[in-house]
């Protein structure tokens, strides 16, 4: 299928790659190409020219009815599923229903971000909650491994457990955007693929705009399939540059705040958490270090957001707080040894014996989860 190029007039093909469209508009979107290398023959779009000139992989991202019908193809294939998930946000990774899409092929669980947690938590003991949290979703996985896209630290495992489960397969990795995907698949194929010599005698493998297939020395071959845009989570609702308040660099230093019953927490102007009935108890906040978190009396809390949103309570700054969609409420009755988790923000975890009766504030859609406690 050709597209106009707008800009242009020219008529734009496909890439010889990955079979995608080509146009020059949306870096972020498939088979973009700058224009002044529409000339070259064959004509590749810059991802896989990524590809083939430097070993990187780079993310596209489609909505959710279109990543599964691409998930539905791994069934009829015999092959290794990795799945990525992302620690600091598991329930929002997540694929729910997995094992629907890809059959009896064995899942590999690789955890990304595990360096995000504060320091000191046993490696085993979140293993051990993966294990019990994925059984809870229905998820049967083969192997669990935790990594950090950042240092680097647990990828050397990563790829000595795929080449343990593989057993000489294809492996098909999927994931949702902003785990950790791109980076380990460059280290695979910077590693294990024999790239370089396939794209100097064929075109691309993977004629298709769905699948990459990245060639492995075996002659099998890593697919790479698109990140799942999750808007459930409200890292994927809020603005680029409010990123850096949601998504953390560093280790979490967690907040504990001694709550009375009718107190509220702010998380700048993208959350709110209503302590409402229960005794006094420490509740521990999972977010990231820059989120700024207000506290103050609930009977307060719905004057001061109007008065403050966006100023003192923020970000977002007022100018982007109505980008976002309005605040839905939902109310949990959770014991201690609980966590509540807000997809793309973090979680607060209750302590003591004794329950409570909390309400969160959230953009409408965004997930909220009750689960054991991760720390």
């Amino acid at each position: 299928m050709n597209h106009p190029d707008e800009k242009s007039n020219t008529q734009i093909t496909v890439c010889a790659g990955c079979g995608a469209a080509l146009q020059t508009t949306d870096s972020g979107e498939p088979g973009y190409i700058p224009e002044a290398a529409l000339a070259r023959t064959p004509a590749i779009c810059q991802r896989c020219y990524r590809i083939k000139h430097y070993n990187e992989v780079s993310r596209i991202a489609i909505d959710q009815a279109e990543f599964l019908r691409i998930l539905g193809k791994i069934a009829g294939e015999n092959c290794l599923v990795v799945h990525i998930v992302d620690l600091f946000d598991f329930e929002g990774s997540l694929i729910a229903g997995l094992h629907r899409f890809i059959g009896q092929n064995p899942i590999l669980l690789v955890a990304n971000k595990a360096d995000l947690l504060p320091k000191g938590i046993n490696p085993n003991r979140i293993v051990n909650w993966l294990q019990r949290q994925t059984k809870l979703a229905g998820l049967k996985t083969d192997g669990i491994v935790l990594t950090s896209a950042k240092s680097g630290a647990g990828f050397a495992r990563a790829v000595e457990a795929i080449a343990e489960l593989r057993r000489g397969r294809d492996v098909y990795v999927v994931g949702a955007t902003n785990v950790g995907k791109s980076t380990l698949l460059n280290r695979l194929i910077r590693n294990h693929s024999d790239l370089d010599a396939e794209l100097t005698v064929s075109r691309y493998p993977g004629t298709t705009l769905d699948l990459i297939k990245i060639p492995l020395d075996d002659g099998k071959a890593v697919v790479d399939t698109p990140g799942i845009v999750y808007n459930h989570r409200l890292s994927e609702l809020a603005a680029a540059e409010d990123l850096p308040f949601l998504m953390p660099d560093k280790p979490i230093k967690p907040l504990v705040f001694q709550l009375n019953p009718e107190q509220t927490l702010f998380f700048g102007a993208f959350a709110r958490f209503d302590f409402l009935r229960g005794e006094r108890k420490p509740f521990t906040l999972f977010v990231a270090n820059a989120l700024p978190v207000h506290r103050t009396k609930l009977t307060n809390a719905d004057d001061l957001f109007r008065r403050h949103r966006g100023v003192m309570l923020s970000p977002p700054p007022l100018a982007r707080l109505d980008e976002l969609p309005p605040f839905t409420v939902q109310r949990f009755k959770v014991r201690g040894g609980q966590d509540l988790s807000i997809s793309g923000l973090g979680w607060i975890k209750v302590s003591g014996e004794s329950g409570a009766e909390v309400q969160i504030h959230v953009p409408k859609g965004v997930k909220v989860a009750i689960r054991d406690s991760l720390v």
